[in-house]
């Protein structure tokens, strides 16, 4: 999808493989991450276009900016965003969930939307 931003990124280490354009949050040690795994999870961004395997060196995460994100069910423009289980991002409203945030383009399970990539909690 075209109009991707992509603002602050940094690399890390991968504590797991890591699928393109998912959820991700802090692994147990300093510098790790690993994809997103519930909308509790402290999510601190997205994994860009190549992803990480389990032994690669390196993940490159979207901190900031607009960014691809596969979506995990259906999203609309201006829906908060957080994760499934499989690191995919879906609407939320609960509150307390922790969300990447917010959807810029409406789409389906499967989709590769755009997202305002802005950490937080509902």
């Amino acid at each position: 999808m075209s109009g991707r931003n992509e603002g602050l990124i940094k690399s890390f280490v991968p504590g797991a493989a890591i699928a393109p354009y998912r959820c991700v949050k802090h692994d147990t040690t300093d510098n790790s991450v690993v994809q997103g795994a519930a909308a509790t999870n402290p999510l601190i961004g997205v994994s860009n276009s190549l992803g990480a395997a389990a032994n690669d060196d390196t993940v490159d995460v979207v901190f900031s900016g607009i960014a691809e994100v596969e979506y995990g069910g259906n999203v609309t423009r201006g829906d908060l965003l957080t994760s499934d289980a499989n690191g995919k991002a879906i609407a939320t409203t609960t509150a307390g969930n922790r969300i990447i945030g917010i959807a810029m383009a409406s789409g389906v399970s499967g989709d590769i939307g755009l997202a305002l990539i802005n950490p937080g909690s509902v």
